[in-house]
C-alpha cells in the first residue's frame, strides 16, 4: 500500500501512471489509487476519464507486441504463458471483439489484449472495445465507492 500512497501525492498523474502500468502485464492495480484519491477530493468524473486513459494506453502497449511479435516472443517477454494465450484465442473465436470488453480481468485480460494485436484485429475495433470495458469497469468502481450504485 506503501507505493499506492506515494503515487497519490502525483494525484491525476500517479493516477495515469498507475492505471498505464496496471493494463501491462506487471502485476500492479489502480482501483485503490482510485478510491484513494476520490477519499481526498478529487472529481470523481476526470478520476474515471483519466484512469481509463491510461488504462487504454497501456493496453495499447500490450496489442503492439502482440501485433508486431509473434506467440512464442510474447510468452517470452509479455510473461504470458502460451495457456493463456490459448484461453484468449478460444474467447476471440467464441465472442470476436465482445471478448475485448473484458481485458480489465485479472490474469487473462493481458492474454486477451496481447491476442488481439496477434490476430491483427483492426485497431479501431480493438480501442473501442477496450476503452470501453476499462471506462465502464472504472465508472462501476468510483460510484459503488460513492454509494451510487
Amino acid at each position: 500500500m506503501n507505493g499506492v500512497l506515494d503515487l497519490a501525492v502525483y494525484g491525476y498523474t500517479g493516477l495515469f501512471l498507475a492505471s498505464f502500468l496496471a493494463s501491462t502485464v506487471l502485476p500492479f492495480g489502480s482501483e485503490a489509487l482510485l478510491l484513494l484519491l476520490i477519499s481526498k477530493g478529487f472529481d470523481p468524473m476526470s478520476l474515471v476519464i483519466i484512469a481509463s486513459v491510461g488504462n487504454y494506453c497501456g493496453a495499447c502497449t500490450t496489442y503492439y507486441i502482440g501485433l508486431v511479435g509473434r506467440k512464442d516472443l510474447v510468452e517470452k517477454y509479455l510473461s504470458i504463458p502460451q495457456q493463456r494465450l490459448n484461453n484468449a484465442e478460444k474467447w476471440f473465436k467464441k465472442y470476436g471483439a465482445y471478448s475485448l470488453l473484458f481485458t480489465w480481468i485479472p490474469i487473462i485480460g493481458d492474454a486477451i489484449t496481447a491476442m488481439g494485436g496477434i490476430m491483427k484485429l483492426d485497431f479501431k475495433t480493438f480501442s473501442i472495445f477496450v476503452f470501453l470495458g476499462k471506462f465502464l469497469r472504472y465508472l462501476i468502481v468510483a460510484y459503488m465507492f460513492l454509494g451510487i450504485f
